[in-house]
């Protein structure tokens, strides 16, 4: 009897992604979608939840649908950006664009005004993590203090995932991990909503109910059937943050395993069995039920390199083969990647891109080549942050693991092997992962995507990338002042009306 096929679709930054899968993990049909991120401020970046959410989850999802011919489908998962907020009515429908995760650092003030009020010692010990840019919390301190007719309009609040969810079965559901990034309104260890902060933080706003991605939120109902093309009844899970996703596509599960997602920003979840708060870092809740995570994420990686390709022109491929010939250290050039501000373990929005060095021999093969080379320094500084390496196994995903020109810097800059597993691009992969097990087909994760290709680093590359990496991690405190004067400059010429 054929136990079906499933379904994954991943709501990204700049893009959208879906995949049809079989039982085996063999998967049968791709789709995507690409699509816009709005940034009307410095520092604010926003989705609109119907033109980009749904209308790439209704495109993919018919796509897929139709590629599954005559084929039952078992089970469909989401995951997408997290944690961001969309603040919506008492039906669903949101009321104003979507405010995104740690890269929009608008909340700066209000992340002060909370930790002062609250006390950093009893969030942390609450919620495992400090309040950053990455947080939930200071985002609808914001909301309330500026736009204060939208914060009393909304009695949801909804991700990406949770939206999705609730448009395709009626669910009003978010899953434990994504919660667990809505600091300070979420009790690591109790595993559940702290209610008195959250009510504190989000007066009169209904908290959703809580489930694991791999439980099922619900069935897909008759309006979404016909809005999306997918069967009335199909059992659609609660969903999850992309990257959670994208580390269970990895096979990430067990304590020490580390994913390193090469995306528009770098981002890395580390398994442990147990809650470990890292000052700078982000303790949250796993993916699955029982588990926890130690989590980084650099505000920039791949998003600098579509701005220099923007720049200079070309394509991906040149740029990658010409950076690929220029020798460790880019001639003499060092960046400090923090062209939206960073997140960790330096959580400073203020922050902003250095590029030291610059003489007019650097050609912008030497400029790439030091963009990749400074989002490898900002790796190695976020796993040191988290700790000895013993036991740590390090595996790489995401679009930029193509080419594998980035990939040995990071290993010759981190002194760290790296495993690639088949499929590197995997956030939807996961979600059809997480699905299987929502739906009791009991997949087996190995088996699903295994390792294709060790990175290993190069010992004289090393040696020589230790020299910058000290230097790197000098540039940052030696520039922060001018860097924050530089912020405050563009946010007040953000202010001034176009003539």
């Amino acid at each position: 009897m054929d136990p079906g096929l499933l379904l994954g679709i991943d709501i990204g930054t700049s893009g959208s992604k879906g995949v049809l899968v079989g039982a085996d993990g063999t998967i049968l049909a791709r789709a995507g979608r690409a699509h816009t991120t709005s940034r009307p401020r410095p520092g604010w970046f926003e989705h609109d939840a119907e033109t980009v959410w749904w209308a790439d989850f209704t495109a993919l999802a018919r796509e897929l649908t139709a590629a599954a011919g005559d084929r039952p489908l078992a089970g469909l998962a989401v995951s997408g950006i997290g944690a961001v907020l969309l603040p919506a009515d008492a039906a669903g429908r949101p009321l104003r664009p979507a405010i995104l995760y740690g890269v929009d650092t608008r909340a700066g003030a209000e992340i002060a005004e909370l930790t002062a009020e609250l006390g950093e010692e009893s969030i942390v010990e609450r919620g495992g993590s400090a309040l950053s840019s990455q947080a939930v919390g200071p985002k609808w301190r914001w909301l309330f203090r500026h736009e204060p007719e939208v914060a009393r309009r909304a009695e949801l609040f909804l991700m990406a995932s949770s939206y999705l969810v609730l448009r395709l079965t009626g669910e009003y559901v978010l899953d434990h991990h994504s919660a667990s990034q809505c600091d300070p309104m979420y009790d690591l260890r109790a595993g559940a909503w702290a209610e008195d902060w959250a009510r504190f933080v989000a007066p009169g706003v209904e908290l959703p109910r809580l489930a694991w991605p791999t439980e099922v939120a619900g069935t897909v109902s008759a309006a979404a059937a016909a809005a999306t093309g997918l069967p009335a009844g199909l059992p659609v899970t609660c969903g999850t943050v992309d990257a959670w996703a994208e580390a269970a596509s990895a096979g990430v599960r067990a304590p020490g395993d580390t994913m390193l997602m090469y995306g528009t920003t770098m981002f890395l979840v580390q398994t442990a069995a147990e809650p470990r708060p890292v000052p700078g870092l982000w303790t949250t809740r796993g993916a699955f039920a029982g588990t926890y995570s130690l989590a980084a994420g650099m505000a920039t990686s791949g998003a600098i390199t579509d701005w220099l390709r923007d720049l200079v022109g070309g394509e991906f491929a040149d740029l990658v083969a010409e950076a690929g010939d220029v020798p460790a250290g880019s001639r003499g050039l060092l960046m400090l990647p923090y062209f939206a501000g960073e997140r960790t373990p330096v959580p400073d929005p203020a922050a902003r891109g250095v590029l030291a060095g610059l003489t007019l021999s650097h050609t912008k093969a030497d400029i790439y080549r030091a963009a990749l080379e400074g989002t490898a320094y900002g790796v190695r500084h976020n796993l040191e942050t988290m700790g000895p390496a013993e036991g740590r196994r390090l595996v790489a995903v995401g679009g930029g693991t193509q080419g594998r020109v980035w990939t040995q810097i990071v290993s010759d800059v981190t002194r760290a092997e790296q495993h690639v597993p088949t499929e590197t691009i995997g956030a939807a992969f996961g979600d059809a992962l997480l699905a299987a097990f929502a739906v009791g087909l009991e997949p087996d994760v190995d088996a699903w995507n295994p390792v294709a290709a060790v990175v290993r680093p190069d010992p004289a590359r090393a040696d020589v990338y230790d020299e910058f990496y000290r230097r790197y991690r000098a540039l940052y405190p030696a520039t922060a002042d001018i860097l924050h004067f530089l912020a405050a400059q563009q946010e007040r010429a953000a202010q001034v009306p176009e003539k």
